[in-house]
C-alpha cells in the first residue's frame, strides 16, 4: 500500500521577501517530481518560509542513496545557499542559518527509524558537499538529543538587535557545539543547518493584542513544559507586526492539541490583562498532507 511507504520533510528557509530566491529554490525542488511540495507557508514579518515535501521511501533501512525526498531537499538547500545571504537577513523570528531547520516525519506506517536514515544521509551530504556545519537531533542523533537543546547551546533564542529582532549572520564563526557533519566553523553567509527525525509535530501560533513583550514572554514561559505548563509544549513570544505571537511546538499533538493550548493561553493572558486572538496552524494535518499527495496523482 502506497501510504505505508510515505514520508514527509519540512524545510524552513530564512527568507520570504526575496521572490527571485524563492522561485530559484522551488525550481530546484521541481527537478525531483516524485517529491512533491504539498504546502508552503510564508511569513514576510518573520522573513521565513516553510516547505512541506512528501515522497515515497524504500522500505529498506539500508537504502539512503537513491531517494527522491532526500535529493529534492538537498537541491533546496543548495539553491537556498546560492540565492540567500544570511548577513543581509533580518526578521522577528530566530534562526541559525539560511536553511534554519529540516525535519523528517514518518507518515502512516513508515517507521521513525526509516526516516532517520534519510536524515543522517542528507546531513552527511550537506556537511561534505556544501560545507555547512550540520547538527542532528531526535532519532537521527545517536543520543536522541532534542532540537531545543541544540538551539539553546547555539544561542538561537537570543535576539541580537533591538531586543526582538534577529539580524545578520552568526556572531562568531566559532561554534560552542561540535557539528555532527561538516566544518567546525560557520560561514557568515550560510550559518548552520539543523536536521532531525521525529514523530509528528504541530506548530500553532496564537496572537496577543499587546506590545508588552515582557508580559507575552511570561505567558509563553508559563504555557511551556519547561516553564511548568503543558509538558509536551515548547513556546516563545515573538513580535509579529502590531501583535505578539506565542509560537508553540506541539510535540505530542494527539495529547495536547491547538485547542487545548488556545484555552490555556487565554487563561494565562487573562491574568495579564491581555486580549487573545484565534490561533492558527502553520501546516496541514498529517491526514491532509497524505491526501494532498495522493490527489496529485502519485501511485
Amino acid at each position: 500500500m502506497l501510504k505505508s511507504m510515505l514520508a514527509c520533510c519540512k524545510v524552513y528557509i530564512s527568507e520570504s521577501r526575496n521572490r527571485a530566491a524563492l522561485d530559484s529554490i522551488e525550481r530546484a525542488a521541481k527537478l525531483f517530481p516524485q517529491a512533491a511540495i504539498v504546502n508552503k507557508f510564508e511569513d514576510e514579518t518573520y522573513n521565513r518560509v516553510g516547505y512541506t515535501l512528501v515522497s515515497k521511501l524504500s522500505p529498506d533501512l539500508s537504502s539512503s542513496d537513491s531517494c527522491s525526498l532526500k535529493d529534492a531537499v538537498f537541491a533546496i538547500v543548495k539553491a537556498a545557499f546560492e540565492a540567500i545571504d544570511l548577513e543581509l537577513h533580518h526578521g522577528s523570528h530566530p534562526r541559525l542559518g539560511v536553511v534554519d531547520h529540516i525535519c523528517f516525519h514518518p507518515l502512516a506506517c513508515t517507521s521513525l527509524d526509516r526516516v532517520s536514515v534519510t536524515a543522517k544521509s542528507l546531513a552527511a551530504d550537506i556537511g561534505l558537499s556544501l560545507q555547512a556545519p550540520t547538527f542532528l537531533y531526535g532519532a537521527a542523533h545517536e543520543e536522541k538529543r532534542s532540537l531545543d537543546s541544540i538551539r539553546r547551546e547555539l544561542g538561537y533564542f537570543k535576539p541580537n538587535f533591538s531586543g526582538t529582532q534577529w539580524v545578520g549572520g552568526p556572531q562568531s564563526a566559532a561554534l560552542p557545539l561540535k557539528p555532527d557533519e561538516g566544518p567546525a566553523q560557520a560561514s557568515q553567509s550560510k550559518g548552520v543547518v539543523v536536521i532531525g527525525a521525529t514523530k509528528w509535530v504541530d506548530n500553532y501560533n496564537i496572537p496577543l493584542s499587546t506590545t508588552d513583550i515582557s508580559a507575552a514572554r511570561r505567558i509563553a514561559k508559563r504555557i511551556s513544559g519547561r516553564g511548568g505548563g503543558l509538558m509536551s509544549v515548547q513556546s516563545m513570544a515573538l513580535v509579529h507586526g502590531d501583535v505578539i505571537e506565542v509560537a508553540c511546538n506541539l510535540l505530542e499533538p494527539n495529547k495536547v492539541n491547538g485547542d487545548r493550548v488556545q484555552v490555556e493561553v487565554e487563561r494565562l493572558a487573562g491574568e495579564e490583562g491581555v486580549e487573545v486572538g484565534k490561533g492558527y496552524y502553520t501546516d496541514f494535518s498529517q491526514e491532509r498532507i497524505i491526501d494532498s499527495y495522493l490527489e496529485l496523482g502519485y501511485n
